[in-house]
């Protein structure tokens, strides 16, 4: 039986990561298994293709291929066995990122990104996808009050709003995967909320 493959999606401040460890353990309590993972990263050549992502200066073009560079290394290692294996797989970004950060932020080429994307995992795409959603004058705030900035955090409020906004689009056109979370309702309420539609997927 394959597993089911979970991703967890916004822009940088947004609180996703508040919840990603509590959303794994109701996985487990209700018996999956369940691999809990991030992107960038998730395997030891990820994780060091991550650190140069978040930390050297590098043009858009080499940024974009890195990312994917990781992500397949990521898929082929960890992702598809355990989804194979029947393991609920719930991740910290997957390409949706890419196409909100390299594509809507960065302004790169969207069709060049599909292109990638085909080439690296196909037809492999989350199951469901939470998106965070917070203006990013609020996200802005958050990220303000929590550890220095890594190289994307750094950019400027219009690059945010750029990214919120890719965010929404692709949220807009698939309906059917995406769950949009106004981020900024208390944690409680956040998580009713996620436990109430992780309960609907089978």
């Amino acid at each position: 039986m394959s597993g089911r493959f979970i991703s967890f999606e916004g822009i940088d401040g947004a609180g996703k990561s508040t919840h990603l460890e509590w959303y794994a353990e109701r996985l487990r309590e209700a018996g999956r298994d369940v691999l809990l993972t991030r992107e960038p990263g998730g395997t030891g050549l990820a994780e060091a293709l991550r650190a140069l992502l978040l930390d050297e200066p590098m043009d858009a073009q080499t940024e974009l291929l890195l990312m994917f560079a990781a992500r397949r290394d990521h898929l082929e290692r960890r992702l598809r066995p355990a989804l194979a294996a029947g393991t609920w797989v719930v991740c910290d970004r997957f390409t949706d990122s890419t196409l909100a950060y390299q594509g809507a932020g960065r302004g790169g080429s969207v069709k060049r990104i599909h292109v990638l994307a085909d080439w690296v995992h196909g037809d492999l795409w989350p199951d469901r996808t939470y998106l965070f959603d917070l203006p990013a004058e609020e996200a802005l705030r958050r990220r303000t009050l929590a550890r220095p900035a890594d190289r994307f955090e750094a950019e400027d409020l219009a690059f945010f709003e750029r990214v919120r906004a890719g965010y929404q689009a692709q949220a807009a056109a698939e309906p059917e995967r995406f769950v949009v979370i106004d981020a900024a309702q208390d944690i409680d309420r956040i998580r009713s909320l996620l436990a109430a539609d992780c309960a609907r997927i089978r």
